[in-house]
């Protein structure tokens, strides 16, 4: 990378770096898929008996065993019978013990949605009158904690091996064959086939404690391993990492056999591992699309193969992307991606967005269901957000294809200029070579003339002084070849040491200046720059798309708001009346009875209140006067006092009556049965 562009490469990295880790701290637990959308009793319900059982209504199918439905006392004991069973559809209910004293119960639910994400939650309704209960319900919701953070990390590390794995190999067959022989893009490639396999291994042994306690010991608990595969999520894990070992031997084939063949040989067996790559991409994919929100809801049937092809299509675009990304970075000076792979891939991407557009719009109507939900629900937001990204990501990829088309325009211009520079470069190599080979041969010319006429002069000597030669060589002739020997070996191989060394460090400065070539053309300058800001965005597009398919649908949230405003507005006005009876004792004669007081529909606005005294014998009577208060302590509000109306012996009444808010209120009831005996008494009620 230039000194040039690396500041403003850290910065645009920081940046994005920041962007995703916001929307992962915002993410927390995964949200609830299946929302409760009825109950009986309902929340906050004051009846007069204790029911026989409880029901529950979610907005869809959700699998329960012996715990995921409870219901406990004012202290904390369980008094269901531990059998929770479908009622039909989408209600389920548990059987209650018989004769239920009065008190305030808890209900807790914990149950694994149909798109396979934990749902849990806590209510309470009372019998007879509200009471203090000793039951806390836990802050923390299922999926939650340690185990929940840790099983969301590989969700994302899922989803990122996958676009890794998918578009890296996409990526080399379908725009550049010759990449299989380049060492950092097999390193891209097989480092998502890992970290897919490794996230899905880690999946598999925390689903049980994430669906369940929540505990890190659970997580190696092999009989809870058993029940989770058994489960749809659980089956559609196994068959990730079954198809993974089919990535593995497609990873060996491309860069082993596919890497060693020739071009022409490349055309054969690019067919048969498009083929087979395209079937195991297939696959990966399903295994999110038969276990999460495409497999529920409306038109599953037709949701699954569309979110199947969505899947695909991301990880061909931004996978690729970043393939293309460390090919332009880190690839070798001598193997540079060539001006055709880019603008293949530029088609391919361009494609793989017109399969987003018409996949992403089919979803977002099946999951949001009205335009309100962009704005009004969490889903939509983040939705909005995703498409937000992927706007700003065509317009960069954009520019992206016009440095493409300059230098796909530039690429022959400059090939033809490196021949013209290797040919001159050549001829004067030949021209220097062919005088050098003249003086030599004339040198070796005239030597070989004297050193003729020398030897004949010389011949007549040699032949006298040959036993004092002879006895020399026979006293010398070991010792010096000796020598000789050693001497030229160790010259040999210190001369073949400094020839390699010398090579090395050529290769070296060719490489070095083929790379300071290459950065210095301005169109492949440019491409990088654009395809690293596509790049930057992409990781945050992908961090928001696991984030999606963590949230509650908006279809879904709105549902369980209409039928929470449903439940609240027709059935509270027949079921919700409060009756609070309360004995009294102003220590008079005649000073005892019972006061009722019922409240209708004991809910925020006006409500009618009646209030009748009795005596210990159920007759009614009338008394001097009667006065009644409502508090709410939590919010400092009231007392507000309420005058009722003398209406007839034993009953007063008064219409009108305004509750400012939902919530606990204490009824206070203030009798008087002579002019200097009275006695206040009270209740607690739930409201709203």
């Amino acid at each position: 990378m230039t000194q040039t562009i690396a500041p403003r490469v850290r910065t645009l990295v920081l940046l994005l770096l920041a962007a995703a880790c916001a929307l992962l701290a915002g993410a927390g637990p995964a949200s609830a898929h299946a929302a409760l959308t009825g109950s009986d009793p309902r929340e906050g319900a004051v009846v007069d008996k204790a029911p026989a059982q409880v029901s529950l209504t979610f907005s869809e199918s959700v699998s329960m065993d012996d715990d995921s439905l409870r219901v406990l006392d004012p202290k904390g004991k369980r008094v269901d019978d531990g059998k929770p069973s479908g009622t039909g559809g989408t209600a389920y209910s548990v059987k209650l013990h018989a004769g239920l004293p009065d008190g305030t119960y808890t209900v807790t639910y914990q149950v694994v949605s149909a798109d396979s994400h934990p749902v849990s939650g806590a209510y309470t309704f009372s019998v007879g009158a509200p009471s203090e209960t000793s039951v806390t319900v836990s802050g923390q919701g299922a999926g939650g904690g340690f185990v929940g953070g840790l099983y969301g990390v590989g969700r994302y590390v899922s989803y990122a091996g996958f676009a890794v794995l998918v578009g890296g190999a996409a990526f080399v067959l379908a725009c550049w064959p010759r990449g299989s022989g380049v060492r950092v893009v097999q390193r891209f490639v097989v480092s998502g086939w890992l970290s897919l396999t490794a996230a899905t291994l880690l999946l598999l042994l925390l689903r049980g404690s994430y669906t369940g306690s929540g505990k890190v010991a659970d997580v190696f608990d092999l009989g809870l391993l058993g029940d989770v595969l058994q489960t749809k999520a659980g089956a559609a894990l196994v068959s990730r990492l079954l198809l993974l070992a089919a990535a593995a031997l497609f990873i060996a084939v491309l860069f082993g056999a596919y890497d060693k063949r020739e071009d022409e040989e490349k055309r054969d067996l690019t067919f048969g591992l498009a083929v087979g790559g395209s079937v195991v991409a297939v696959g990966l994919a399903a295994t999110w699309a038969m276990s999460e929100h495409a497999s529920v809801g409306l038109q599953a049937g037709l949701a699954m193969p569309v979110d199947v092809v969505h899947l695909i299509a991301v990880a061909t675009w931004l996978g690729g992307l970043t393939a293309l990304l460390v090919a332009l970075y880190r690839g070798p000076a001598d193997t540079p991606v060539p001006a055709l792979a880019v603008s293949r891939f530029s088609r391919v991407a361009f494609g793989s967005v017109i399969a987003l557009v018409v996949t992403g719009t089919y979803q977002s109507w099946r999951q949001l269901g009205s335009w309100t939900a962009f704005t009004d629900t969490r889903y939509g937001q983040l939705l909005l957000v995703k498409i937000g990204l992927v706007a700003v990501l065509v317009g960069v990829a954009y520019f992206s294809r016009r440095w493409t088309a300059q230098l796909a325009e530039a690429t022959p211009a400059a090939a033809g200029a490196a021949a013209a520079r290797r040919g001159e470069k050549g001829a004067g190599k030949a021209s220097t070579k062919a005088s050098a080979n003249a003086s030599t041969k004339a040198s070796a010319n005239a030597s070989s003339k004297t050193g003729t006429k020398a030897s004949g002069n010389a011949k007549v000597s040699e032949k006298g002084s040959g036993n004092a030669k002879v006895a020399e060589k026979e006293s010398g002739t070991t010792k010096g070849s000796g020598t000789a020997k050693e001497s030229g070996a160790a010259k040999g191989t210190g001369d073949s040491q400094r020839a390699a060394q010398l090579a090395r460090q050529r290769a070296a400065v060719d490489a070095a200046r083929q790379k300071r070539q290459r950065d210095a053309d301005p169109n492949r300058f440019g491409l990088r720059r654009s395809v690293l800001a596509e790049a930057g965005i992409a990781v945050v597009l992908l961090v928001v798309t696991t984030v999606l398919t963590q949230t509650e649908p908006g279809r879904t949230e709105e549902e369980a708001k209409a039928a929470g405003t449903s439940s609240a507005g027709s059935s509270a006005p027949a079921t919700g009346a409060v009756t609070l009876d309360m004995p009294f004792d102003t220590g008079s004669q005649n000073g005892k009875g019972v006061v009722r007081v019922e409240l209708d529909p004991a809910r925020v606005g006006a409500n009618d209140l009646h209030l009748y005294v009795e005596r210990p014998d159920g007759t009614a009577f009338d008394i001097p006067e009667v006065k009644v208060a409502l508090t709410q302590k939590a919010k400092n509000i009231g007392p507000l006092p309420v005058a009722p109306d003398h209406i007839t012996t034993g009953h007063w009444s008064a219409s009108g009556v305004q509750i400012p808010m939902a919530g606990d209120w204490e009824v206070a009831v203030t009798v008087r049965t002579s002019d200097i005996d009275q006695v206040t008494i009270s209740k607690n009620t739930q409201i709203g």
